[in-house]
C-alpha cells in the first residue's frame, strides 16, 4: 500500500489527527511544570486512546477507558490534589540534565524495538477481520466467574479512599 493510497482512506486521517493530538498530550503531560495542567493534558492522552478503540470497533473498551481512567483516575487524582492541599508550585525541583539524554535514548531504542517487533510479527499486509465478542458475554464472565476478585479490588479502592481521607484531616491538636 502506497503512502497516497493510505492518506485517501479517510479512517486513516482521523487516525493520524488523534494521533498527533495524543502525541502533543502526551508531551505536554511530562513536560508540564504546573500539575493541573499535566493532569487536564493526560485527560487528552486518554480521550485519544478512547478514540483509536473506537476507531479499531472495540467500543466497549473505548467507554471503558472513558469510564476508568478519566472518570476515576484522573478525578481521584485531582481530588487528591485538592484533599491534601499539595504545593502546586511553578517552579518544580531543578533536573539533573545529564539524565535527561540517556532517558530519551532509551525511549528510542524502545520504541523502536517494539515497532520492529510488531512489524517483524504481522508484517505489513491487512489482517482478517475477526470475530467481535459481544458485552454481554464479557458481563457474564466478570460477575459468575470473577465476582470475588471484582468484589476484593472494590473494597481495595475504599481503603485507598478512607486511607485518603485520614491522611488529609486536621488532627484537632494543630
Amino acid at each position: 500500500m502506497s503512502l497516497g493510497d493510505w492518506i485517501g482512506q479517510s479512517e486513516n486521517l482521523v487516525f493520524l489527527a488523534v494521533g498527533v493530538v495524543m502525541l502533543a498530550a502526551g508531551f505536554w503531560v511530562v513536560t508540564s511544570r504546573n500539575l493541573v495542567h499535566a493532569v487536564l493534558m493526560l485527560v487528552v492522552a486518554l480521550a485519544g486512546s478512547a478514540a483509536l478503540f473506537l476507531l479499531l470497533g472495540a467500543e466497549f473498551v473505548a467507554w471503558t477507558v472513558v469510564l476508568v481512567y478519566i472518570g476515576a483516575v484522573v478525578v481521584l487524582f485531582l481530588f487528591g490534589l485538592m484533599i491534601t492541599r499539595a504545593p502546586l508550585r511553578r517552579d518544580p525541583l531543578p533536573l539533573d540534565h545529564r539524565r535527561r539524554w540517556p532517558a530519551a535514548l532509551v525511549a528510542v531504542a524502545v520504541f523502536a524495538t517494539l515497532a520492529y517487533a510488531t512489524t517483524a510479527f504481522f508484517g505489513w499486509e491487512q489482517g482478517e477481520a475477526v470475530e467481535r465478542s459481544l458485552t454481554g458475554d464479557l458481563g457474564e464472565l466478570l460477575f459468575r466467574r470473577f465476582v470475588i476478585p471484582f468484589e476484593a479490588v472494590s473494597f481495595v479502592l475504599l481503603a485507598a479512599l478512607i486511607g485518603g481521607i485520614v491522611l488529609a484531616r486536621k488532627d484537632p491538636r494543630e
